[in-house]
Parts: structure tokens; sequence; C-alpha cells
């Protein structure tokens, strides 16, 4: 109940940010020494679906490549370049999300690829270790009886390794759609558009009032999809625990 109380307050919060005859009086009791108080460029509404689009596909990509790389860095074949794929992923997310602009523009232009780039360079990370850490870990008898029943390695990924460790897997691409929300403020840098636009411009301009709103409805999309994938992992929790114990007792059996 907590989780979906906060969710509506967040969503209020964000779509309030949408209309101008209820964000203005606030803007100007909060600000009131500012020129202008609505960003008049672009719509709010425009830069938010922008910054949503760029973070969630930044995270769907990000949580490929980090499953996919936890996944064969705990195969038999793979165990040799586990510690190459842990150094090159925590280097990846060293490098500062502006420094990757930096080097990705000449290659690939302004716009919403080099950004994209950024993001997920900066984001798989903390998918990368969750399945290693997930996969690492789960309970030895339960995958010997899975094969010695006959299931083939694949089957076992598929049917037993990737459906218990999916917990921990969604706890890592939550908390990567999270950075990516924060971070995609740079994409206005590259001129992707997003709620950094507004803060960009208010930084300029010396508006603070700008940069209220775009980083208000930064934090409040950040909150609100963070309290909506929790709850998620939650509602997965007892099937995967159901099917779990089912799985056990016919595995024993």
């Amino acid at each position: 109940m907590r989780r979906w109380i906060g969710l509506f307050v967040y969503l209020v919060v964000l779509v309030a940010f949408f209309i101008p005859s209820i964000l203005e009086p606030v803007l100007q009791f909060f600000f009131p020494g500012a020129n202008e108080w609505i960003f008049p460029r672009e719509s709010l509404i425009k830069l938010t679906t922008e910054h949503l689009l760029l973070s969630l596909l930044a995270g769907a990509v990000a949580a490929v490549i980090g499953m996919g790389l936890g996944i064969a860095a705990t195969r038999r074949a793979g165990r040799p370049f586990l510690t190459l794929i842990r150094d090159v992923s925590s280097l990846a997310q060293t490098m500062p999300p502006a420094a990757v602009l930096a080097l990705a523009i000449p290659f690939l232009g302004f716009g919403f690829k080099p950004v994209l780039l950024a993001l997920v360079c900066y984001s798989t990370l903390p998918v990368l270790n969750n399945t290693l850490a997930a996969i690492e870990n789960l309970p030895r008898p339960v995958l010997e009886a899975a094969r010695g029943i006959g299931m083939s390695r694949l089957q076992v990924l598929l049917q037993i390794e990737l459906p218990l460790a999916l917990p921990v897997i969604g706890t890592g691409i939550r908390i990567c759609v999270v950075i990516n929300v924060g971070t995609a403020t740079i994409g206005a840098l590259a001129g992707a558009g997003g709620l950094g636009s507004v803060i960009v411009a208010g930084l300029t301009r010396n508006n603070p009032a700008w940069v209220f709103q775009g980083a208000i409805a930064s934090a409040s999309l950040a909150l609100m999809l963070n309290s909506l994938l929790l709850a998620a992992e939650h509602g997965l929790q007892p099937a995967i625990l159901r099917n779990h114990i089912d799985g056990n007792s016919a595995l024993s059996a």
C-alpha cells in the first residue's frame, strides 16, 4: 500500500508540472525574482516523453548486455573471461557520461545516438553485477538435481537458473533505469532533448525557476519508475517462490 501511495504522489507531482495554471503560482512563490517562470520553448510533456524514451531504451539495451555478459561469464566456456568482463564494465561506469559524449559526438554526430551510448556504458554494471551474484548464489542441490533428471544445460538455464535469479536481476534493472533517468539530463548537451533542456536553459539564462522545473520533473519521474519497478519485483517474487517450491518437490520426487 505504501508503495502504491508513493507512486500516486510522484505521479501527481509530475502531472502538476504539465499544467501551467498550477505550476506558475508555485514558481512565482519560490522564485519571485525570476523574469520568466514557465519554460516557453517546448512543452514539458514533450520533453518528459523524450526523456522517458531515452532512459527506457538505454535501460533495455543495458539490461540485455548486462544479462548476456553475466550469463556468458557463468558458463564453463566463459569463466576465464569473468575478471575481464568485470574490469571492462567497471571501467565503463567510471567514465563520466559527458566524457563519453565528447568522444562519441565526432563519430556519431549530435543527437540521440551518442547520448544512448553514454547511458548504456554508464548503466550496464548494476545489471551485470546482479546477474553474476544471482546466478553464482543459486542453490547447488537444485541445479544438480535438474541435471540428474536429464535436463540439458539450456533447459537448466531457462527453467531453473533464470527464474530463480530474476528477483535479484530485476533489482539491477531497476537501479539501471533510475540511473538513466537522472543521467539522461546530459542529453541536452548533445541536442537529444529531454528535461535536461530545461535545466541547461535555466543555467544559461540564470533562471532558477527553469532549473527547478527540470530537476523536480526528472526526480519525480525517477522516483515514480523506481516505485513502479519495485512493485513489479515484489509482485513477481511470490509466483517465483511458488514455482521454486513446486520445482523442488518435482525434482525430489
